[in-house]
Formats: structure tokens, sequence, C-alpha cells
């Protein structure tokens, strides 16, 4: 609670200090009262004083003060004050110096001045800069010294001002103040001392730049809140690490070894040399020629014995043999390797790597190990952490929002009475300058139209307070040009012209055109090519400059630049100006590049992107100390690594490199090391970590590489977290439009009026017929056109009438919610004769929802009439997703019921005469066909159809050919397929009838799958038609509109996606600028000249150009060859920018940029090297930006239909949202029922034993030994390690096959009931199987881990609800509700890879080896296909597949290889349909794993509102009464008032009552039945009322809470409440007082019959203990009436 009323600034003074020891001493002689004050966040140190406190005074600057924060009145603190009113507060108690002493006031005021802090700043920034330099060997020394004399005496004045003790505001009592301390103490030490810490003071010294975060106030305050969310991540980090471990020992288990094996030719010359060394090891044998290379691979090929691994050539065997792979850094031969390798997979580094590596090594089963560690695994924790971020960022902006509410109102009341006060002078003169200036500016008010005039006068109000008297004169000079009329008269006439709308829609097509033009460039361009564009370039110049100046002419000088999109125009047009005069100079390709900013000149025109601007430019004002603080972290890491591993890299840079130079990526200079941190933090370090491992060790490597991993990705998941909240709440629909955009508008209008009317002239000419005649057809060439239209199609299209309604002004009926949710727009009729609808001629539009009764009238159910039969039966029931359509006008509506009206009067009796026999067998038809359809054995039999027919085409490989049987099969399945399903259309059409069967979305699917059908059938017939063969793929796509829960995803995902078209084209937008600036950058340096012998590219000193490559020749000529990804033209930009946004290739590509020389110029080693900076700004403002945007843009439409949808998720079934109730009573800790004890005595004492907290631990204690023992082990071990791990599993077996014993001998067959027990015993079977199958089938046929593995299993102990951490229960219970719907998306994806799979193997199975594609990764097979797509879907290794497919040409494949076993000939590739493929891919698998992001995340941030919320869910009713258990086990319902405040302690909030209760419970006047029992009822209303408080949601919730109780015990014995807690407390207490007075007045009464009579000395004694005793029960009365 903060301060009730601001009061003025008091100096502190010594009776301020005596107030304020009176304040602490009563204080503390009043401990029972409770601190119900809070520090007011806005009276902070290191914020500025509001003004709610009034002006400074000149007396009160930096002297001290009493402090304002009523927080503080009894801390012994005391407030200071800059001139800039910054507060600072320091401790009254002195253990330097008093507060009164002059020397510390003295020292204070040199403190809080802002020159000492500015002195700070520039000292702290001088030493980066110099930290980054490698040769200041001269004066090095002089500068460090200074420095280190500059913070010496910083740290003397804080010690003297605050003082040297540890707590708060002293100099030891802010962590800060303590790393300037040590870091100077310790500069002290290595500088002055004998010792010599020269290494170490190079690292420890570099933590003088995070000096710079406590000097940022805004910082500072971030990297706190950093700190607080770190400690929320401690329970994700330590579940990640658990699974990691578990993983790791995995791995270990499957795959020890493994990668050693390697083909080896066979025989050699001396076998024994060759297998056996000095070493006696046999497993040993160098990396050697012997081995066998694949062209252009580093590393020997690897091989396995199993039949799906890798297979050596003719004449090599596989043998385990050398090192593991990647100079031995990748293995999992130990568990500090193999931890190491599952990182690495979690983070996706280079996996596409290690994948090949275990698939050759191990086969392709192990595939599934992947899936499970390097997507799921990996998708699970960064969703983990996400969430966790995510609540943290939320629960910041709710306390930022929340203080804002409470200071809010009494900073507006400031504001009035300060503008009242002391701005009223300010405010008459400001009244006297716009009277001066109103004769002036009377035509500037006409360059204000519309809704936009009010802010753009606001802003010119504004811009004014900030100047001088004199620029007002000088802009009424020389910037406002009202010369005479005919100059008035000639702007008039100018503003008209060029506000016109069509001058907007003119200039907006000039711009699409200029980007068209631009877009355009591309290498090699013809010179006639070339003049057209300098042509039009010249062409929109002048248009822009036209522009300008007739603007300018039109709103003066001074109105023009007010505008920040004319100032933004007007340095288009100087640039372009400045570009012609500069274009005979040479290398100005980057100045050149800046013609993209015309792109964004649309961005005038266009809301949405104006509306991104703004919020983007609002999130990072708002962020901008974050932003600085990651700039800050990144530059401190750079310069730790320059510090810790340059010389490294220099001196044993022969390690890394056969020559001995450096290599692109290392540490030696800052420039360098900066590129490496940011490549780290871009998630590629997994290979500059090995070469750190040849130079400068392990340990420290991977402490560097640690920390910049793990603290730049929270501060970027942070910063990511934060941009997408704000863009989350956009709305396309409440995009607010200026002018420049509706002037657009008006024009289009226009456009539309005029040829409608034109149309309309000719039209009346050429018509004869009569205009009522006329207007009826009209009228129904509407209603048909609206009837036969999708509802996406009528969304996207506006007809003439909407226009025209617009014109009017006329309002227009919108579509309800139901409307924008249907995929399926159904007709309703209202004709009586039975005919389809199809066959109706007329189509009535009001469509509604009726509910017919069935036959035996007992359910109802949502039809929509596809038939223009009132008592037709073949309506088609409206499933759960499906709503119904309401597309048109209301007026309309009434104009058609009219006409059916009479259509009807004419029509109606002759059809009925004429068709009465007829129309009943067509309905009995229809009905029977109807009733067919509906089946659920004909749904289920199209299903399974579906799949078989979905699942033939995986066995249309490069084999079929070969498989002769398997061929002739398939053939006839697709025709049996084929007539199956043209049946199923037809019987739907004769059931439905055509216009309802079209109507439907899945239906059209359905159709256009036939056809599929059909053209494949076509195909087969006929040579010439052969290639449609190939569009068989598109027939898994009916799998779609088979299964509910994917049909519920891909209606979800249209939801949240379409909206965000608008978006997407802005991202495209930005795109194209920097595909643009690529083209300008590197059109045609790409090439270079190859060596044909070694494929490595010819040393500058040997090649300079193309001429010197072609004139060189060698046994074939020298290729002067262009980079597959390039920048050539515009699409080959966007191609290898999406290469570098997936980080995929992007090194290659940066390479190539960086190497660039010129065009037909050799590249030469970082010619180039600030190219750099072109990447890294496209990774931030092209992909981290606008991925921000996208993703919130989702999220936002997402929480929108969810909220629509009642709040639940949108991505899951009905059934589902039941299973996910399940989930929750799962998860529970108490969701298995109690085993009862047995009574038989030696059965009960088992039964205590394994049921007590010591025997779950000593099992817990067990399975963490049984783990430890896997981590010792490693390959190659000794025979006895191997023998004592032998012994070790087998006692680990002993151990738990008896426990499982002794279960089952206290459980009896209840043993089997809990799911846990039987996962334990199946454990002890499989083990002991495992322990003794390879003595009876020997150890080759049984792998030595399987036993380990096995027993490793029961480590999810620790994840068992109710036994393991709390924490990991509450990190697990969103992704278990998010659960079905990632199993929807899981069967979506899969799907998705079936199609792209089968479309792979048609289009490149005979795709030349080389690159990403190779023996295991392929399209020959379904397998293959499937491995390849499993990459791309995480986004790995599809560069080298889409290189591979790049091979076109004959000289780098065979057009006419000939493929054993095939007709098929050639082995060369399609670029273009491989991008398209690739290309699709990723964007839709993206799409769907964002939203499986979205999903997990917001299922976080949904269970953090509820918690925080003063609401009770089903949760907490069910731990509720999960507590009464343990408190009536007898189920009574009742439990006595004594054990009341035991339960209540014992409860989970937000029910929980911590102890002392007992107040609060009588205070809740509890009803109390005979007994002094109390019902469990009356405990959860009274409980309930207390936490919701005053909520409106209250009584609905305590009345279905007691109608669920009652319905739960029907047969509850009523009951009639005696008393209650309250009256029975008062009933005690007067009870006690009674009883108190009647013995005081018993007590007097013998005192006054023994008055008379003498006392001696005892007698005295006992009268004063008496008196006494009388004096205490005063003192307990008058405490029991305070009570009361």
């Amino acid at each position: 609670m903060a301060s009730p009323e601001p009061r003025g600034l008091v100096p502190f003074t010594r009776e301020s200090l005596e107030l304020m020891k009176q304040h602490i001493a009563k204080k503390r002689s009043e401990e029972h009262q409770e601190e119900d004050l809070k520090p007011n966040t806005d009276l902070e140190v290191g914020k500025e004083l509001p003004f709610v406190y009034g002006n400074l005074p000149q007396g009160m600057v930096s002297e001290p003060l009493e402090d304002v924060d009523p927080y503080y009145k009894d801390k012994n603190t005391f407030m200071v004050l800059n001139k800039e009113r910054t507060i600072f507060r320091f401790n009254a108690r002195w253990f330097t110096f008093s507060p009164f002493s002059s020397i510390r006031r003295t020292v204070i005021k040199i403190l809080v001045h802002p020159f000492f802090q500015m002195l700070i700043l520039i000292s702290v920034l001088i030493d980066c800069i110099f930290m980054v330099m490698t040769d200041l060997s001269n004066w090095e020394p002089v500068l460090q010294n200074t420095l280190l004399g500059i913070y010496t005496f910083e740290i003397l004045v804080k010690l003297i001002a605050r003082g040297i003790w540890a707590g708060s505001f002293y100099f030891f009592g802010d962590p800060w103040d303590w790393l300037d301390f040590s870091v100077t103490l310790f500069e002290h030490i290595t500088r002055y001392s004998s010792l010599n810490f020269i290494p170490i003071f190079r690292i420890i010294r570099n933590l003088r730049i995070l000096k710079i975060i406590p000097l940022n106030q805004g910082m500072k305050s971030f990297a706190g809140i950093l700190i607080h969310c770190l400690r929320k991540l401690t329970g994700v980090t330590i579940l990640t690490l658990f699974f990691l471990s578990v993983f790791s020992l995995i791995g270990m288990g499957l795959f020890m070894g493994n990668l050693k094996h390697k083909c080896l030719r066979w025989p050699q010359e001396n076998e024994t040399e060759a297998l056996h060394n000095r070493t006696g090891n046999p497993y040993y044998i160098r990396e050697t020629e012997s081995f066998y290379y694949l062209e252009g691979e580093r590393y020997a090929l690897l091989c396995g014995n199993r039949t799906d691994a890798g297979q050596c050539p003719e004449g090599y065997v596989c043998v385990k043999a050398g090192t593991n792979p990647d100079d031995g850094y990748t293995s999992f031969d130990s568990f500090g390797w193999a931890l190491l390798a599952l990182f690495r997979l979690m983070t996706q580094d280079y996996p596409e790597a290690l994948y090949h590596q275990i698939l050759y090594a191990s086969g392709k089963v192990y595939m599934v190990f992947f899936v499970v560690t390097s997507f799921w695994f990996a998708f699970c924790m960064v969703s983990l952490f996400l969430g966790i971020i995510a609540m943290s960022y939320e629960e910041e902006k709710q306390i930022t929002a929340e203080n804002a509410k409470k200071t809010e109102p009494k900073f507006q009341q400031t504001s009035k009475e300060l503008q009242e006060g002391n701005g009223a002078t300010e405010t008459k003169t400001a009244q006297i300058e716009m009277k001066e200036r109103s004769s002036a500016s009377g035509i500037l008010s006409l360059n204000v139209v519309g809704d936009d005039a009010v802010r753009r006068k606001e802003e010119l109000k504004i811009s004014r307070k900030g100047c001088s008297l004199c620029w007002y004169r000088f802009a009424k000079t020389f910037l406002i040009w009202n010369c005479c009329p005919c100059w008035s008269k000639l702007k008039e006439f100018i503003h008209m012209v060029i506000m016109d709308p069509f001058i907007d829609l003119f200039l907006t097509i000039c711009i699409i055109l200029n980007i068209y033009f631009l877009a355009l460039e591309y290498y090699p361009m013809s010179e006639e090519t070339n003049n057209v564009l300098s042509t039009g370039n010249l062409v929109f110049i002048g248009i822009f400059t036209a522009e300008m100046i007739f603007k300018i002419i039109a709103m003066h000088p001074y109105g023009y630049f007010q505008v920040g999109w004319n100032i933004f125009d007007s340095l288009i047009v100087f640039h372009g100006l400045g570009e012609l005069y500069l274009i005979n100079v040479h290398g100005l390709s980057l100045f050149r590049s800046f013609r993209v900013l015309r792109i964004f000149k649309l961005g005038k025109y266009w809301p949405t992107f104006k509306i991104l601007m703004l919020t983007l430019r609002n999130s990072l004002v708002t962020l901008k100390d974050l932003v600085l603080l990651l700039v800050t972290f990144v530059f401190f890491s750079a310069v730790v690594g320059l510090k810790l591993f340059g010389l490294s890299y220099k001196e044993c840079v022969c390690n890394i490199d056969k020559d001995c130079h450096l290599p692109r990526w290392h540490m030696y200079d800052f420039l360098h090391s900066g590129l490496n941190v940011f490549r780290i933090l871009c998630g590629e370090w997994i290979e500059t970590l090995w070469d750190c491992f040849k130079v400068a060790g392990e340990f420290s490597c991977i402490s560097f590489y640690m920390m910049v991993i793990l603290i730049g990705n929270l501060m970027i998941l942070y910063l990511f977290v934060a941009l997408v909240s704000s863009f989350s709440s956009f709305n396309t629909t409440t995009t607010e439009e200026d002018d420049e955009a509706k002037n657009l508008q008006r024009a289009v209008a226009r456009i539309k009026k005029g040829t409608s009317y034109v149309l309309s002239r000719i039209l009346c000419k050429k018509q004869s017929a009569p205009k009522e005649t006329l207007d009826k057809v009209n009228d129904v060439h509407v209603k048909e056109n609206i009837s036969d239209h999708t509802l996406s199609e009528l969304s996207n299209i506006q007809d003439c009438f909407s226009d025209k309604e617009k014109s009017r002004g006329t309002e227009k009926n919108t579509m309800t919610e139901n409307e924008s949710r249907s995929l399926i727009p159904s007709p309703s009729v209202s004709e009586s004769v039975p005919i389809a609808s199809g066959e109706s001629d007329i189509e009535n539009l009001d469509n509604k929802e009726i509910q017919s009764k069935s036959r035996d009238g007992s359910s109802k159910e949502k039809v929509k009439q596809s038939s223009s039969s009132e008592c037709s039966t073949v309506d088609i029931p409206i499933s759960e997703d499906e709503e119904m359509v309401y597309d048109h006008e209301k007026s309309k509506h009434l104009k058609s019921v009219s006409f059916l009206t009479d259509y009807r009067q004419r029509s109606l009796p002759g059809q009925i005469s004429r068709g009465s026999k007829k129309g009943k067998v067509w309905q009995n038809i229809r009905k029977t066909c109807c009733k067919i359809v509906e089946n659920s054995c004909f749904k289920c039999f199209i299903g399974l159809v579906t799949l078989l027919s979905t699942g033939a085409l995986a066995f249309e490989d490069i084999y079929i050919d070969q498989k002769k049987t398997i061929k002739i099969l398939l053939e006839y399945a697709d025709m049996i397929f084929t007539y199956i399903f043209i049946l199923e259309m037809l019987l739907k059409w004769m059931a439905y009838g055509l216009k309802a069967y079209f109507s439907n979305g899945w239906y059209k699917l359905d159709f256009m799958v036939v056809i599929v059908f059909c053209l494949s059938l076509i195909g087969k017939s006929r040579e010439e038609l052969k290639p449609l063969i190939s569009i068989k793929f598109l027939r898994a796509l009916r799998v779609l509109s088979q299964f509910e829960r994917m049909k519920v995803v891909v209606r979800a995902l249209i939801k949240t996606t379409l909206p965000t078209l608008n978006v997407f084209l802005v991202c495209l937008m930005i795109w194209l600028a920097f595909s643009i600036i690529g083209v300008n950058l590197f059109a045609g340096m790409f090439y270079e000249c190859i060596d044909p012998i070694s494929g490595e590219r010819f040393p500058v000193s040997e090649v300079t150009n193309k001429n010197q490559c072609e004139s060189l020749v060698f046994n074939e000529s020298v290729p002067w060859e262009n980079a597959n990804l390039n920048f050539d033209n515009v699409g080959n930009g966007f191609l290898s920018l999406l290469q570098v946004a997936t980080f995929n290739g992007w090194i290659t590509i940066m390479n190539s940029a960086v190497d660039s020389t010129d065009v037909n110029m050799q590249p030469k080693f970082e010619n180039n090297i600030y190219m750099y900076y072109y990447f890294i700004s496209f990774i931030v403002i092209g992909l981290f930006l606008p991925l921000s945007m996208l993703i919130g843009v989702i999220i936002a439409n997402f929480n929108r239909h969810k909220i629509k949808q009642g709040g639940s998720n949108i991505f899951v079934t009905v059934k589902q949202k039941e299973q996910c109730h399940a989930v929750k009573n799962l998860m529970s800790e108490d969701s298995q029922k109690p085993v009862p004890r047995p009574r038989n005595k030696f059965q009960g004492f088992i039964f205590d034993l394994v049921t007590s907290q010591v025997f779950n631990a000593i099992v817990t204690v067990l399975i963490c030994l049984q783990a430890i023992t896997a981590v010792i082990q490693s390959d190659e071990q000794s025979p006895k390690m191997d023998t004592a791990h032998y012994w070790t599993e087998f006692t680990f077996v002993m151990l738990y096959t008896g426990e499982c014993v002794l279960k089952l001998i206290s459980f009896h067959c209840n043993y089997f009931t809990i799911a846990w027990n039987i996962f334990d015993f199946m454990v002890v079977i499989f083990s002991i199987t495992g322990l003794f199958l390879p003595l009876m089938a020997g150890h080759y046929l049984v792998p030595p881990s399987l036993v380990q593995l096995i027993l490793l299993t029961r480590v999810v102990h620790i994840l068992r609800p109710g036994k393991g951490p709390k924490v990991f229960h509450h990190l697990l219970l969103p992704l278990m509700l998010s659960l079905p719907a990632l199993l929807n998306f899981s069967l979506l994806i899969f799907l998705v890879m079936f199609v792209y799979a089968i479309f792979g193997m048609y289009n490149f199975a005979y795709v030349k080896k080389e690159a990403g594609i190779n023996d295991v990764s392929n399209f020959e097979t379904f397998g293959s296909s499937m491995l390849c797509l499993f990459q791309v879907t995480i986004f790995a290794g599809w560069d080298g597949m889409l290189n591979a497919i790049f091979n076109s040409k004959w000289s780098d494949c065979d057009p006419d290889k000939i493929n054993p076993g095939t007709q098929v000939r050639g082995d060369c590739g399609n670029p273009t349909v491989g991008i398209f493929y690739f290309v699709s891919y990723i964007l839709i698998s993206w799409l769907i794993i964002v939203n499986m992001y979205i999903v997990v995340v917001m299922e976080f941030l949904t269970i953090s509102s509820k918690k925080k919320s003063k609401t009770l869910s089903e949760d907490d009713f069910r731990k509720f009464f999960q507590v009464w258990k343990r408190f009536d086990p007898d189920k009574t319902q009742y439990i006595d008032s004594s054990k009341l405040s035991d339960f209540v302690a014992a409860l989970n909030p937000p029910l929980f009552m911590a102890k002392p209760n007992k107040g609060q419970l009588i205070a809740m006047d509890l009803p109390m039945a005979a007994g002094d029992r109390i019902h469990c009822l009356d405990i959860l209303l009274a409980l309930a009322k207390r936490v919701m408080d005053k909520d409106v949601k209250l009584e609905k919730v305590l009345s279905e809470l007691e109608s669920g109780l009652l319905l739960a015990d029907p047969f509850k014995i009523t009951y009639e409440p005696i008393t209650t807690t309250l009256r029975r407390k008062q009933e005690a207490v007067s009870a006690t007082i009674i009883q108190r007075a009647y013995k005081s007045y018993r007590l007097r009464q013998s005192d006054k019959t023994m008055s008379d009579i003498p006392m001696t000395d005892g007698d005295r004694e006992v009268q004063a203990a008496k008196e006494e005793a009388c004096f205490d029960k005063a003192e307990e009365k008058s405490a029991i009436r305070s009570q009361i």
C-alpha cells in the first residue's frame, strides 16, 4: 500500500532522525501488528521524483531530505535528489560518517551529481573501446592506470557516502557494488603485487563491461527481471537436464562404439600390423588410406552390421577401427560426449550430420530415436521455456499496469493544478501566437482533410510548444508562402488536383510499377533491358519529384514537412536526384541499394503496414533497454572470447588448418569474435566448438559456449515474447484508414460507379424486355449467384450491389460468428415439391437452422436443407463444427420472398398434378441413398478404402518394376478404389443433390480426388498421357475429409492463418527489399574458377578473373562456375534469404558474399568482410521482427476464436475435450484408489513397510544409484569394469525383484490395479529375461546394454504425480492438457509428410547421389523419402538435398544414364520443381509447428491466469475432497469442529488457510450440527465465498456446486443446524464471563464475612494472593471481551 497523500519535501535533520528512532521503537513494541505498507514503485532508487511532490527548491538539491515514501519512515533512511530530480536513498546509520557530517554531505553531493555519473559512464565506454584493441603496447599501462584510478575514486566515494555495512542502501548491499569492488581489488592485487596473474587479469577485467548495466536504470531493471525469470526457469532447467541425462544414457546403450565402425580394405598386405598395434589394443587402427572415403568427404565412410545400416563396397569389410568422426568429438562412448550430442540434437545444430552418422552405423530403425529427441523432446523443452518466460512477462506487464492505474489519478490531478497555476502564462502566450498566425495560415487548413485533421493539428501544436519565437518568425517569413491572390488561387488549384483520389491511385500504380522495375534487375542483363530499366527509373524519379513539388506548393514547406510520410518521400526524391548526379561514379552499388526505400512508399496507402510499423516502433521504444542489455551481453561475450581464446587461435592454428591459416570463424580479433558470438546465438555453435577444443581445451570452451547459449537465448526469447505480445492485440478489422487509403477507396468506387453506369446505358439500349421482368430476372440471378458460391469466394469478392450500398451510405448486414466459421454454406428451401436442390429452379436465401425430429421422436439434431421439399427426409445433418451461413442482405431477402410467393402460386398446382407418382419414386430413391451414405458401416468402409488407397502409394518406388506381382495388384487395386469412390460420389449426389454436394468444401475435395483417380487411370492407358500418373500423390488428401481430428485442425488453421495474409504480405515486402539489395550488391559476383582435380577454388595469385580462368588448359576444361544459391536475380535472392532464415547453407552463402570482389573477378578470401553486416541486418530486421509480427497476429486470431468457442481449445474435438478432463484426473496425486490394508499381521507389517515414505525414498535412491552406475560406463573399458557392471546390474535386478515380491505379498490382487505396479512388474520380468537370455542364446544375439536400458526406464518414477517434485507436475500438466491437440497436429504433419514423400518419389527418385542425397537420405523408397522429409521438418539439411536436385546440366549429371530394373533414364534433377517442393513444405510445416507451440504456451498462460484469478475450478474442488477423505475416512460428510483448523491448513491454495486460523474460522460463522460436527458442503461454501469475495459468478458457482453434491449423494440425511461456530464461541465466552463474575461475587461475600475477624500474618499473605488472582482474572476478562 503506497502513500495515500503526497506530502512536501522536508530537510532531514537531527529531529527527523530522533522521530524515526521513535517510530522504530514503537514498531518493535507492536510486533503483533501486520506490515501493510509496500515500497512505492514510482519512488524507487534511480527514478525521477514525480511532479506530484511539487517543484524542487534550489536549496534542497543534493541535500539530505526526509523520505517521502511512508514505507521508509521507520527504515533509518533519508533521500537525496540531484538537479534532475533523480532519487538516491542512503542509510541514516553511520558506519563511516554521520549523515550530518560535512565530509559525508560533500561526498554525497559528488556521488549524486550528474557529472560524476557521466564521468564513470565515459570511463567505462573508453575502457570498452580499448578492450577490443590488441595493439596498445606503448600507452596501454598509462590508460589502464588512469581508468583504475577513476574506478578506485568511485569506490571510495561510494564507501564514504553509503557506508560499509552489508544492509540495504549500503555499499555492500548492492551486488553491482560488490562486482565493482571485487574487480577493482583484483586489479590492484595483480598490478602491484609480485604475483603474476596476467591471464586471469585479462578475463576478470572484462567484467568491467557489465558496469554499464547499473549506470542505466532501465537496463538494471531488465537485468533484475531476467534474474527473476531465471529463478522461475530453475524447474524447467532441472527437468531438461533430467531428460538430457536419460536420453544420453539411452544413446550410450544403443550407439556406444558404433561410430567407430568403418569400411576397411580387405585383405591387406600386412594384416597383423594393421589390426594390432604396439599397445595391444585390437580395436585401434590409424586413420589411413585403408579406409573407404566418399568423394569430397573428410572422414571415412561409416558402416554397420545390420541389414538396414550402411554397407561397405566390394573389397571392404566393416570393422570397429580408428577414432570417432569429427576428430573424435562426436560419439556416445561416454556420458559426457553423449550429453553433448543430445544437447546438440535438442538445440538442432547441424543435426543432419549426426543423423546420417547414426543411421549409417546403426540402421534406419533408429530414426525413432531422432524423432523423439530432435523433434518431440526439443519441442517440449522449448515450449516449457517459452511458457515460463511468457508467464513471467505477463506478470511484469500486469504489475506495471496495476501501478500505472494507482498513480495515474494522482498525476492527472497534479498536472491539472500545474496547468492552472504555473502554465497560465504559457497558455496565454500560445493563444496570442495562434491569433497572430491565423491570418497567415488560412490556406493551411485546406491541407488537412478527413478524420486526420484533428491529429495533424495537435501535432502542429505540440511542435510549436518546443520551438522558440525566432523559429516562428523564420517559418512565417520563409516557409509559409502567401504572396498574392494569384498565388493563393494557384495553390488552391494545385491542392485540389494533388489531393484528388485519382492522383493517389495514379501514384499507387506508379509505386507498384517502380517495385516491379526494381525486381526486374538480373545478371547478366542485356543492354536493351538495362536502358529500359534506367529510363523507367528516370520516369519514376520525375513523378515522385513532381509530387513533392506540387505538395510543397499546395501545403507550404512548413505544412509539408510536418507530415512524416512527406519527409520520407522527400528523402527518396533527394536520393534519386543524388544518384543521377553520381551516375558515372564507380562502386556506388550500396548507394543504389537505397532505391528499395521506394517500396515502403506503398505503406502510406496500406493501413496494415502503418499499424504494424507503429506497433513495432512503440514496442522497440519500450524495450530499448532490453535491446541495449542484449547488445551489451554480446559485446561482453565477444571481448571475453577475444581475451580468453584469441592467442590460442594464433598459436595453435595448425591444429585447425593444415596450411596454418586462420579459419573464417575464430576469435583472434574482435570482429571475428563478435561474429562467432552472433553465430552461436543463431544456433550454429557445434562446428566452432570443435575448433575451440583443438586450440584451447574442452573445459574453458564448453563453459564459454554454454554461457553464451543459455544467457543469450534467455534474453532473445524474452525479447521475442515481448514483441509477440505487443502484436498479439493486432486486429485487421479495426485498422484505421487515413486520407490516402480512403482516397484509394474513393477512386476505386468512382471507377466502379462509372463502369456500372456505362454498362447500364449500353444494356438499356439493347434490352427489349419489360422493366418489371428484368427486375425479377436480376433478383433470381443474384440469388443463384450467391447460392452457387462458397463462403470464401463471397468474402473475397465485392459485387456492384455492395458498392452501391456503400456509396449511398446504407448499413450492410454483417455475417454472424457462425457464418465466419462455416466451410459449408447450405441453402434452405421452402418448396413443397420433392426434388433435389441441384434440380431446383429457385433457392431461398434465408438459410436457417432447423431441428427435425427423428422417427422415434427421441432426439433432435441440427440439419441443413439441401432439398426443396418441406417433407423430404434427405436432409444433411450438420456436424458439430459446421455452421449455417447467412450471406445476403435483408432488403434483397424481402424482395426474394415476394417473388417466390408469386412463383409458387403459379407453379405449384401444375407440378404436383404432373409429377406426384414420379416424385414419390424419386423421393424413395433419395431416401435409400441417404440411408446408405449416412450409415456408420458405410462410412467406416469408405474410411478403410481411403486408407488402403493412400497406403498403396507407398509401394510405388523405384523397385516396383522388379516386383511384377505387387505392380499388378496395385493396378487392379487402383481400378477398384476408383470405382468405389465414383459410386460413393454418385450416391451422395442422389442423396444430397448437386448443389448441396458442391457447397460442402470436403465433398469438393473428394470430387477432386475422384478426378485424380480417373486421370491416373487414363494416364496408364496412353503413353502420351503418362505424366498424369504423377498426380496420384493427391489421392492422399482424401484422408482429410474422412477423419474428424484432421478436419478440426485444418479448419482452425484456416481461421488463424487466413487473416494474417495482410501481415504476410508486409513481411514479404521486407524480404523483397533485402533481395533487391542483395542483387545490387552481389549480382554476378558469386562466380569462381574451380580446379577440376581438387574441386577447390584457385587462389587469386593464380587466377584473377574470368578470362584467365578460361585460358587455363588441363585434361578437361576449367569451369567458371556460379554458386547454386546466388543473388543474380530477385528469385534467387529470395531462395538464398530463405536458406539464411532457416540457417541451412547460410554459411556457404555468407562465405561467397564475403569473398566477392567484382563481376567476372575471382573471389578472394574475406575480401569484403563487412558484407557480414548485410546478413546480420537481414536476420534481425528481415527474420526476427517479421517472425514476431506473424506469430503475434496468429496468436491474436487464435485467442479471438478461442473466446468465441467459450475458451476451449480450437484444435480438438468434443470427445478430446472430455479426454482433457480425464488427463487432469490422471495427473492428480490421488488419482489411484487406495489399497486396503490386509488384516493378517505379517501382511500388514509388510504393507506398512512398502507404503511408508522411507521405503519410497530407498527405492528412489536405488533408481538414482542405478543411473549413476550407467553414467560411469565407457567404451573399451577394462574386463574388470565389465564384470563389476554385470554384478551391479544383477544386484539391482534382485533388489527390484524383492520390492515386487513384497508388494505382491501385501497388495494381493490389488497390486495389478495400479498402473505403476504393472510397469514395475514388467521391468522386473524383462530384466530377469535380459540377464539369463545371453547365457542361452549367446551374447551376439542380445545387446549387452539390454538390461541397463530396461532398468533405466524406472527413472520415470521421478515424474510420478505425488511422488516426484511438484514442480515437475506443474510443468508437465500444460503439456498433458495440450496432448490431444498435439496428437491432431502430428496426424496432420504425418499426412503432409506422406503426400510430399510420394511426390518426391515420383520426381526425385533417380537424382544423382551427392551433397544431401546419399544412401540413407534419398527419394528411392517411401522410407527413405520420409527420412528426408523428417530432416526438412526440423529445418535441417534441406540445402544439401536441393543442391543435389540442382544438378540439371550435362556437366553435373548424365541424362542418359541407365537405371537398372526400370525404364527411366538419367540422374538429373529439376530445379524448378525442387524449389517449389522444399519451399512449400517448409512453409506448411512451419505453420503447423508454430501453432503447436502456440497451443502449449497459451495453455501455460491459461493455467497461470486461473491460479491468479479469484475463481475456483473443478480441480480445486477435487483437491478439496481429496483432503476431506483423510479427515473423514468413514465418509460421514461431517468432521468434528476441533479438526477444522487442521483441515483448512491441509488444503491447497486458494482454499488454504494458514495457522493460526481459529479466529478467521469463527468469523466465518459455519453451521454446526449435533455433536459439534460441521458438514463438508458448509465448509466448502464458506471457503468459496472467502476466495471469490464479490465475484458476480459466485452465486452461480455455489448453486452448481450444491446441486452437484446433492446429485452425487441423493440419499444424504437432511439435518438442522443447532448453532454456528460464531455463536458457540460467543456462548463459551459468555459462560466464562458469568462463571468468573459468580466466583468474584462469592469471593467478595466471603471477604465481607471475614472482615470482622482479626487476621494473622499468614492470613494477610493469603489475602494478598487472592487480590493478585482477582487482578489477573480481570485482565483475562478484558482480553476475552476484546477478542469477542
